[in-house]
């Protein structure tokens, strides 16, 4: 996709048996609104069981007002985590991509649909 415009460095937690949920904090970069708190949460229903504990690094394309960030984004995700892994994953909405990229731990295995949420401030609630 070219050079990404943004980009998010943060942690996030997530667990799944057959319903999961993913969390996550970090700092947003952007190339012309500079940095700023960002916070993630999100559902997740599939064939899909263990939890993890991860680094994440999101590259974001096509993001010129960072509020386009601050709404739902369908996902669809694969993970294989035993002991420690990598997953890779791509969203998007409208014209805005995001490619989240996470490092960590955790004993993890299978495949989930749902949708990850952007917010300004931290909450519980993924709805």
């Amino acid at each position: 996709f070219g050079r990404p415009n943004a980009y998010i460095t943060g942690t996030e937690g997530s667990g799944s048996l057959v319903v999961g949920l993913r969390m996550g904090q970090g700092e947003l970069s952007h190339k012309l609104e500079g940095d700023q708190p960002v916070y993630w949460i999100g559902p997740s229903i599939g064939f899909d069981a263990g939890g993890n504990a991860a680094k994440t690094f999101t590259l974001i394309y096509n993001l010129y007002d960072t509020n386009e960030l601050y709404q739902r984004f369908p996902s669809a995700e694969g993970s294989a985590f035993f002991i420690g892994g990598i997953s890779i994953n791509y969203q998007q909405k409208d014209n805005v991509i995001i490619v989240p990229i996470r490092m960590g731990l955790g004993m993890r295995l299978g495949v989930n649909t749902g949708w990850v949420k952007y917010r300004k401030k931290k909450t519980y609630s993924p709805f």
